[in-house]
């Protein structure tokens, strides 16, 4: 050890990076972490599923208080008026009491937080802020960034990414967000609620690309009934500056005759792209993909001994949730242990509301592979939803036509993000149908749903 300054360095405090470095220390590592920003936790923590969550939240609020939409229920609001100036305080709230409590712990753990931003000079060597440090092993967790789209300048005032999109000081009159995606659906949905038209704007012929195809279906139904104006199968050719909004132009997908969108906000919403440029990777002996991904094998380790990679720089869904649970993976795979990341069971979820959640495959990749049996059940027949009047949506279960387990868990519903940890965790286990199926579940309640599912697999729903 005398020969480095650290037995682990991570470079980037993100989801991945800050949760790598506190699991080594916690194994008896002695661990340092560089991170550019002034706060820790990444691009989710920062500006992205934590401030993004907080203002669908109270979004939401506004819109049923705004609405009308719980008279039914006997509670009466009359003038309720909207205050954006607090509603991002209680997002900057959030976004500061969860970053200050990871900087505590890597005080509590011993990691020590290099500040600024790393670059490689050599296989065991990166300089921060000027200095540079040996380490035995080191992790390249820089996460990724929203990728620009060709020709169009963002200015994070009238042509917004996800980031800016979350700081606007006043609701848009008209929002057109650029991609069909989860991003892009969230974003718009809080603006939408507030009270800005939302025309979506996809290259492809339904929005939520990668998602299950019924989903994505009722998905286009639900947002549509929102009040959305999606338009799919349509590029965008342009965006310029029209005084204090933005003029797009659009042309048909498969090509045709061009149009113009006036808008006060657009928003360009088209993926991620991983954080690898600035790090010198040259200098270790690595390079990126075609796609810019670092390429790992199964225990996270790239081509050069003692250099790792996770999280949003490698392949595969760019997931804070992923991130986290390859960071221990790493961690203890370093230290010796055996750390699995399960790549086939990662759920993913939309925030929007309903909430859109799935794991494992969808129901065109499961034919795909082999014969399968499918179960739904509409919320409309879920007690708890029916209570509540809260009944848009379904469960479905995707399984093995011969064995019975379950190849996939695709949820609508507006706690489908609590819903489908029953699903990952069964799933995991390689649980049946109909280990499902006979599980008790409590009553009257969302998931109960999941198991009338599960018992339709085989033809034998209850309450439908």
């Amino acid at each position: 050890m005398s020969d480095y300054d650290f037995d682990v360095l991570v470079i980037g405090a993100g989801p991945g990076g800050y949760v790598a470095a506190i699991r080594a220390a916690q194994l008896g590592l002695k661990v340092a972490c560089a991170e550019a920003r002034e706060t820790l936790g990444g691009t989710c923590l920062n500006v992205g599923c934590i401030p993004s969550k907080a203002l669908l939240h109270a979004s939401h609020l506004y819109e049923e208080a705004h609405s009308g939409a719980l008279a039914k229920f006997g509670v009466k609001i009359e003038g309720a008026s909207l205050d954006v100036d607090a509603m991002h305080g209680q997002r900057l709230k959030a976004v500061k009491g969860l970053t200050g409590g990871i900087e505590f712990l890597f005080k509590k753990n011993k990691v020590e937080w290099l500040k600024g931003r790393a670059a490689f000079t050599g296989k065991d060597s990166v300089e921060v802020a000027g200095k540079t440090y040996r380490a035995k092993n080191i992790v390249i967790a820089t996460g990724s960034s929203v990728m620009p789209l060709p020709g169009v300048a963002v200015d994070h005032e009238a042509i917004v990414d996800s980031t800016s999109a979350l700081e606007l000081a006043k609701v848009p009159g008209h929002m057109v967000v650029i991609g069909g995606g989860v991003i892009g659906l969230e974003l718009g949905s809080v603006w939408r609620r507030l009270g800005a038209k939302v025309t979506v704007v996809e290259y492809l012929d339904q929005i939520l690309p990668g998602m299950d195809g019924e989903v994505r279906k009722e998905a286009a139904k639900l947002f549509k009934k929102q009040g959305f104006d999606i338009k799919t199968s349509t590029k965008v050719t342009g965006v310029v500056r029209n005084g204090a909004g933005a003029t797009l132009t659009v042309e048909p997908a498969a090509g045709g005759a061009a149009q113009t969108i006036d808008a006060d906000v657009v928003l360009v919403s088209i993926g991620r792209k991983p954080n690898t440029d600035g790090l010198a990777l040259d200098k270790a002996g690595l390079a990126v993909n075609k796609r810019g991904q670092i390429e790992t094998d199964h225990d996270f380790a790239t081509t050069v001994p003692g250099i790792w990679a996770i999280g949003d720089v490698v392949p595969g869904p760019m997931l804070a949730h992923k991130a986290e649970d390859e960071g221990i993976a790493v961690a203890e795979n370093i230290a010796g242990l055996t750390g699995i990341v399960n790549h086939d069971v990662i759920p993913s979820v939309v925030y929007t509301m309903p909430e859109i959640a799935g794991v494992g495959l969808t129901e065109e990749e499961a034919k795909a592979r082999g014969d399968v049996k499918i179960g739904k059940f509409p919320m409309l027949a879920n007690s708890r939803a029916k209570t509540i009047d809260d009944t848009a949506g379904f469960v479905k279960i995707i399984a093995d036509a011969k064995s019975d387990r379950v190849l996939g868990v695709h949820i609508v519903a507006s706690v489908a993000g609590t819903m489908i940890a029953q699903a990952a965790q069964a799933m995991e286990f390689g649980a049946t149908s109909e280990d499902i199926a006979y599980t008790c579940h409590a009553h009257p309640t969302h998931p109960e749903a999941l198991k009338e599912a599960a018992m339709a697999v085989r033809g034998l729903p209850i309450h439908i």
